[in-house]
């Protein structure tokens, strides 16, 4: 195995080495002067480059299957390891060394071993660690910086009737939406401008979700999936995945709304309390509840409609019907006429956080009156 050999030989070398530095101060120090040839500065170095190079190379049997398997395990974290985390991690790295290098300097003058020596190791390897933990785990941010960066570049090139046009900002997808399935319909007709974000951490969940053993949760998980193949190979609309991660946040919802502080996108939801949560934080969110609300028939008091009385309500003599939309209807003395189609009055709308309500009477009760 040409790794094993190359570590072989790098023993030797270093045994050799350290043999030739160190051997006739050794020698010195258990008093072996009577021994001229060995007190000799000329024969006592290449003495201890031989024996130090002998002595590391019988250990080398012992230790060199212990550094390869240490390598090869090195060499694995970092080839699985993505790109950009490998790139800030070293740049991370080269600032802490250098900001090292540069504090040791004066260190180094003073005359005292452990000063001068040892405080420099630490130090080297103190803010290298500081320095990579910094680079790796803030990396969403410099890579956001460099983003805008390159953004403002753009713009201040760009002519001022350019310059006049807002592109639409980046919408990303929460699963609750996903899940719901009305996303695809909305983009398909084009009211949702702009580049639709799938982070991989949502993409995590709803995978996560598809794999339940309850199935009703894994049926939502696969509705999910299709509404994204559908929304990436059926729809014109932009589609892009988020493979960045926020590895200190745990909760799905709160690192959508950390994504979206720092790519200045806007959240789609339709999760009452995830919307409370971004509007607390000024996090753009757009909410397909109030979407459906907002589009639904407008029906004012005194209208009249024809619907089909489908159930009791909670009330006495109450019945329960329905609009095409889902809005539901509260008919007054309706019980009598369920799995019938009649002529109702509206009168009164109600507007509540779950939706708009509706209460009507029937036309003949009116009449009757």
């Amino acid at each position: 195995m040409v790794l094993k050999r190359i570590v072989q030989l790098f023993i030797i070398i270093a045994g050799g080495t350290t043999g030739f530095l160190y051997f006739p101060s050794l020698v010195r120090v258990l008093g072996f002067t009577r021994h001229t040839w060995l007190d000799n500065p000329y024969i006592a170095p290449y003495v201890g480059l031989f024996l130090g190079a002998i002595i590391l190379y019988l250990l080398s049997f012992w230790l060199v299957d212990y550094i390869v398997q240490f390598i090869q395990f090195f060499e694995n974290l970092l080839l699985g390891a993505p790109l950009a985390d490998l790139f800030f991690g070293s740049v991370g790295l080269i600032l802490g060394l250098v900001i090292a290098y540069i504090i040791n300097q004066p260190i180094q003058d003073i005359q005292i071993i452990i000063v001068s020596q040892i405080i420099p190791l630490f130090t080297m390897g103190l803010l290298g660690y500081l320095g990579f933990q910094v680079g790796f785990k803030r990396r969403d941010e410099f890579a956001n910086i460099l983003t805008l960066a390159r953004k403002d570049k753009e713009q201040s090139e760009a002519s001022e009737e350019e310059a006049s046009k807002v592109a639409p900002k980046a919408k990303l997808l929460d699963t609750s939406v996903i899940i719901d399935g009305r996303i695809a319909d909305i983009c398909q007709t084009h009211f949702l401008e702009g580049t639709i974000i799938i982070p991989h951490f949502v993409l995590e969940e709803l995978q996560h979700i598809a794999d339940s053993s309850d199935a009703l949760k894994r049926n939502r998980g696969r509705r999910g999936l299709d509404v994204l193949n559908r929304l990436q190979k059926e729809i014109p609309v932009d589609v892009e995945m988020y493979d960045g991660d926020f590895e200190d946040i745990q909760e799905v919802d709160s690192k959508l709304v950390k994504l979206a502080k720092v790519s200045d996108g806007i959240v789609v939801t339709n999760d009452f309390n995830l919307n409370k949560v971004c509007e607390f934080q000024n996090v753009p969110v757009l909410n397909i509840n109030d979407l459906a609300n907002a589009v639904k028939p407008v029906v004012l008091p005194g209208e009249q409609l024809v619907v089909q009385v489908i159930k009791d309500g909670k009330e006495q003599n109450q019945g329960v019907a329905y609009l095409d939309d889902g809005t539901m209807i509260v008919v007054e003395e309706g019980r009598h006429h369920i799995g019938e189609s009649i002529e109702v009055i509206i009168t009164s709308v109600l507007q509540t956080s779950a939706g708009r309500m509706i209460f009507a009477k029937p036309k003949a009760l009116e009449k009757a009156q």
